[in-house]
């Protein structure tokens, strides 16, 4: 009896030495090193480096590729290829701080722009207005909300580009300037300087 404990105690001695020196094996070559992963390198693809907080986002139903991302702090940024190269669009203009963008549902090439981050806090910048482009960002017009400082949202009917809705937040930390939901049916020419009016109470 006390041979066969012996035995048994020596078989499980040498199972386990082996086991170790498996274990020891396994690691020494599943060892990671700056070259495992040199192939696969990850890559910034969008404006978050260069712009911070991404405030809005609006992706073209006809071209899904071509999607228009607001930044909060910094810039409109366009992307035809999936995210894959990024462009800013909105270098040119008054405000850096974006609040939203919108797609016209009816008409791709018409892009809507809220200027003002849409949220509150010591961080945020403000806007100067609504802007619209007819060319798909190549261009915008200010057309009104001047004193909106914060656009938190703008929505464009889709039975009808002519009637436009804004969401005005106003100035944060005082009272006045353009603050209510907006609402505007706009002219023929869809080019038109117009001023926003605070829709009347049926």
């Amino acid at each position: 009896m006390r041979n066969f404990l012996f035995r048994l105690f020596l078989v499980i001695l040498f199972a386990l030495s082996a086991w170790a020196d498996e274990e020891a094996e396994m690691k020494e070559k599943t060892k990671f090193s700056a070259e495992t992963f040199s192939g696969i390198r990850l890559r910034n693809i969008g404006p978050a480096l260069m712009s911070g907080r991404i405030s809005d986002t609006a992706i073209d139903q006809t071209q899904p590729n071509t999607w228009y991302v607001a930044a909060g702090s910094g810039n409109v940024w366009k992307t035809v290829n999936a995210g894959t190269t990024w462009t800013p669009i909105f270098d040119k203009y008054g405000s850096y701080s974006i609040g939203c963008v919108t797609i016209d549902p009816s008409n791709r090439h018409i892009i809507w722009v809220g200027t003002g981050e849409n949220v509150g806090g010591r961080h945020v910048g403000y806007g100067d207005g609504v802007y619209k482009s007819l060319d798909g960002g190549k261009s915008f017009k200010n057309l009104g909300l001047k004193d909106s400082e914060h656009i938190g949202k703008i929505l464009v009917d889709p039975r009808d580009s002519n009637t436009v809705y804004v969401a005005s937040q106003g100035p944060l930390w005082s009272a006045g300037g353009d603050r209510v939901l907006y609402k505007k049916q706009m002219a023929v020419n869809p080019g038109c300087r117009f001023s926003l009016k605070a829709p009347t109470q049926e």
